[in-house]
């Protein structure tokens, strides 16, 4: 039983993750009508980005938010540099570029940063608290944090014009651009959300899974999958998708006392 109930621990922390990256899934789908192959390696890269302003003495809740900016930038000049010529292009173009997308993140930071595995520390205190022999700090913290984002970004889609434009755009484009809506803006400022929620899960995931260009392959395997199951154009759909994930498999690294679940097999109910 205490197996089973630190199982579902870690499962619950791993599925906040998915959660995320299934969510930044949707936003660009919901916005452009394609998947995104390569946002595990803008996430992963994102993550190196937290890293190396942690090697250069910041501290892990600035540089958060600093890589979150920085990934949001190269989001939005993604979209407008390369996919906005490409708006009318046939779909094998558009998943081609995504494919070539993903080689290019993954080949900058193996070139920049070499691919040595980087041990990345967690930034969650080691303390005990009600409940610590089931789950350890940093997986209540990926919980934590994936909630605090999740509910950020439903008031800023439901009560701020920005996020009602945005959703106007991505849901009746020709209505929005009669309302006075800049449609392609709008898609653009998608694309950098969604880097920077990729950003926030690659940061979160990192120190569970050590830093290296292939740590996001396998993980985003299962945010295709929450996406996927929850309904790929709807982003509530989506987080509860990737929330149901449960790794089956042997955790990679330790966290304290506890381990955080790898890319496992899914724990599923069957007959």
């Amino acid at each position: 039983m205490e197996q089973l109930i630190q199982q579902t621990a870690a499962g619950l922390a791993n599925g906040a993750i998915y959660a995320l990256l299934a969510l930044a899934l949707v936003m660009i789908f919901v916005s452009t009508d394609h998947i995104n192959f390569a946002q595990g390696e803008m996430a992963m890269f994102s993550a190196y980005l937290t890293w190396q302003f942690i090697q250069w003495g910041a501290n892990f809740w600035i540089a958060l938010p600093l890589v979150m900016v920085l990934s949001f930038a190269i989001g939005v000049g993604i979209e407008r540099s390369i996919l906005r010529p490409l708006h009318n292009a046939p779909v094998l173009s558009v998943v081609v570029v995504f494919i070539g997308l993903l080689t290019i993140f993954h080949a900058l930071a193996g070139g920049i940063w070499t691919h040595t595995i980087k041990a990345v520390p967690s930034p969650f205190p080691q303390v005990s608290f009600p409940g610590s022999g089931y789950i350890g700090a940093h997986q209540l913290g990926m919980i934590v944090v994936t909630i605090v984002m999740l509910f950020a970004l439903f008031a800023f889609f439901r009560l701020t014009p920005l996020g009602l434009a945005m959703r106007a755009a991505a849901q009746t484009p020709a209505s929005a651009r009669l309302a006075g809506i800049s449609v392609d803006w709008m898609l653009a400022l998608g694309w950098g959300l969604a880097a920077a929620v990729g950003a926030v899960a690659g940061s979160m995931v990192a120190p569970a899974v050590y830093l290296e260009p292939n740590m996001m392959a396998s993980i985003l395997l299962y945010g295709f999958a929450g996406a996927l199951g929850g309904g790929i154009s709807s982003p509530g759909g989506a987080v509860a998708g990737g929330s149901c994930l449960r790794p089956g498999g042997r955790p990679r690294r330790v966290l304290g006392p506890h381990r955080a679940g790898g890319a496992g097999d899914f724990l599923v109910a069957h007959r």
